[in-house]
């Protein structure tokens, strides 16, 4: 008899078990239904310990269900656990290792995510999320292994203990940022079903006279209501705000609609439908506004996308009933969603159906025509395994804030920066006498093929800096009063990385003999060696750049040798050069070639008397002098000598239309 009763027992409790685990199964599909998902994932998980293990059909089912919450409320450990489970009772409908797969791929386990992708493909190769979220398993670590120059940090002043997510700008100065917010000083005290927090409001900063930002505050105004109000955008006049309404009230339950909002000083008045979307049973959420204030971009899961929820436009005087699909090169089966852009007009939104490194990521889209896209992931560290989105700019500059719920166990989401460290291309130049020191007083004229146009003071050293743009190409001017401009012509490089360019601009004299460095001729011979082909391609380009001048070659020799013999080697040297110059281009006119033999030492000047310690400024290498030094020196002052230099004659050539 006890063993009977002991028996009744038994099966007693698993009658009351089977009953509550049904009651709980119930309440729970109610629960789903209504989107309310962690009331629904309370009553799942009750009913999944009370379900015996022997029921492997309903234990699939209910885990399943179980995880769907935890997927939607963004808590991945509970979910990756939950799909496993429907998986080890054999869940009937191969989505779970799809819905597995995305999982570990949240969880930062691509290799564990590929494995189940590959069992969804399996079973059905057209799935396009499945054939997506494989190939964002092999470029995971490369997007890892190369990372953007973007630096993220979430922001210690824009967030709480709960979630604030959304962020945009709200002034012309970026001085004030609204974001929504779940933190506990929002509207209402009932805590919501679908989140298991507060409902969320719209909430703002703004900076202070040090420009930080201070701690945020709910909306003024009839903005914010009980229920759920965020994901704004603002017109680009900041005057009227677009935001999502989402009333979460259990005797009407509605889908998301889009409200309008117009500000009167600080203040916002209360929302009212937008495009007719109250009433509507599709949603209508995130919207944004187009730089030109001519339309809204907007979230939807209405009839006539690619599946899950799209992206979509209207003319901001249209209605959301004739809205224009973005199309298939930005719309997935997957989910599009967060909508932004950019002052310039670049567009950005998140997605989950992309390949990405998992969840939701951010993509930039370039509109190639009418109604194609150019989609960019935006990489590592702006994106994560986590959900990254509602990217929003300072106005021109390349930082501004994202939201993420990165390293957060609950998935709840956080305001992070981003910034991108300003790439820096720069000219360094110096001007300075050829052969001779620095020009203070002179001038730089620069321009550029990217419409640049300045003239740049120098320092006293001579040097400018100069900051440019990469990819720009540029013509740069060399000027000072009683001498030859010099040209130089470059073009910065496209790349990101930091640059910087070192030109010389070295000035020649209009009314002293200037030394053409490095000019060779054979020993005892007017041929020119092929070392000189450099200096003489720089002195055709400066007689190019200087049209109006016309020169004299002097060629010069040291005391050794006939004077005669002297004479006519230097002229025929100061031939050779000049005929050079007629070869490539300079007219003879131009010209004039003398060779002084050996009657015009050279005298010493600052420069070179700074080179050579045994010699003063001033200094005439006559042979009187030369013979008093060591041979060494003697050797050296001689080479001095020997040397090839040009005389400007004339600045005015042409100028007058005769020559």
């Amino acid at each position: 008899m006890k063993q009977s009763a002991a028996y009744l027992c038994v099966a007693a409790l698993w009658l009351l078990c089977s009953c509550g685990a049904e009651i709980s199964l119930r309440k729970g599909d109610q629960k789903y239904a209504l989107g309310e998902y962690t009331d629904a994932a309370a009553l799942y998980k009750k009913a999944y310990a009370g379900t015996p293990s022997k029921e492997k059909e309903l234990r699939a089912s209910t885990a399943f269900k179980l995880a769907e919450c935890y997927r939607r409320t963004n808590y991945v450990p509970r979910a990756l656990s939950a799909y496993r489970n429907a998986v080890r009772y054999h869940y009937p409908d191969s989505v779970v290792y799809r819905y597995l797969a995305d999982m570990f791929r949240l969880d930062g386990k691509p290799a564990e995510a590929e494995k189940n992708y590959l069992i969804a493909l399996e079973y059905d190769p057209d799935d396009v999320l499945a054939q997506n979220g494989l190939e964002s398993c092999r470029l995971i670590q490369q997007w890892k292994d190369n990372p953007t120059r973007y630096t993220v940090k979430k922001d210690p002043i824009m967030n709480g203990r709960y979630s604030d997510w959304s962020p945009v700008f709200g002034s012309q100065e970026y001085d004030v940022l609204y974001f929504t917010s779940s933190r506990k000083e929002a509207t209402g005290d009932d805590i919501n079903g679908i989140t298991g927090m507060k409902s969320c409001d719209i909430f703002v900063s703004r900076k202070d006279d040090k420009g930080k930002w201070k701690k945020p505050e709910v909306v003024e105004g009839g903005l914010n209501s009980e229920f759920e109000d965020g994901s704004c955008a603002l017109s680009p006049d900041f005057s009227t705000m677009y935001y999502t309404y989402c009333s979460s009230d259990p005797q009407q339950p509605r889908p998301a609609a889009i409200y309008k909002s117009s500000r009167s000083n600080a203040s916002w008045s209360a929302g009212s439908a937008f495009g007719s979307s109250k009433d509507s049973i599709f949603n209508y959420a995130h919207p944004a506004v187009s730089p030109d204030g001519k339309w809204i971009y907007f979230v939807s899961d209405m009839e006539g996308g690619y599946g899950g929820m799209d992206l979509w436009r209207i003319p901001i005087d249209g209605r959301l009933i004739g809205a224009e699909n973005l199309g298939p090169d930005i719309n997935t089966p997957g989910d599009e969603m967060f909508p932004t852009f950019r002052r310039n007009g670049e567009f950005y939104f998140s997605s989950n159906g992309h390949p990405g490194m998992g969840g939701l990521d951010i993509f930039r889209a370039v509109s190639t025509s009418d109604s194609t896209w150019t989609i960019t992931n935006m990489g590592v560290p702006v994106n994560s395994q986590a959900d990254d989105f509602g990217m929003t700019f300072e106005g021109d500059l390349t930082r501004g804030f994202f939201s993420s719920n990165r390293g957060d166990g609950r998935g709840r989401d956080h305001i992070w920066t981003f910034e991108m460290p300003e790439t820096v291309h720069k000219i360094t130049g110096w001007v300075y006498e050829k052969d001779g020191y620095e020009l203070p007083d002179a001038l730089v004229y620069l321009v550029g093929n990217d419409g640049t146009n300045l003239k740049l003071n120098v320092k006293e050293d001579g040097s400018f800096t100069q900051r440019i743009n990469p990819g720009v190409s540029y013509l740069l001017l060399g000027t000072a009063k009683g001498f030859m401009n010099y040209k130089q012509e470059m073009t910065a490089d496209s790349t990101n990385q930091d640059r910087e360019y070192v030109l010389q601009f070295p000035l020649s004299s209009i009314s002293k003999p200037v030394l053409i460095d490095n000019i060779f001729f054979d020993s005892n011979s007017a041929n020119l060696r092929s070392e000189s082909a450099e200096a003489l391609g720089e002195l055709v380009q400066l007689l190019t750049d200087n049209a109006g001048v016309t020169i004299e070659i002097g060629a010069h020799c040291d005391y050794k040798g006939d004077d005669e013999y002297n004479h006519r080697l230097s002229q025929q040297r100061a031939e050779s050069v000049v005929q050079y110059l007629i070869s490539n281009g300079i007219d003879s006119k131009r010209l004039t070639a003398r060779g002084y033999g050996e009657t015009t030492p050279k005298t010493i000047n600052k420069k070179a008397a700074e080179k050579y310690d045994f010699l003063e400024e001033g200094t005439i290498l006559t042979e009187e002098f030369i013979k008093t030094l060591p041979e060494p020196q003697q050797d050296i002052c001689n080479q001095l000598n020997r040397r090839t230099e040009f005389r400007v004659i004339r600045t005015t050539y042409g100028l007058f239309g005769s020559n």
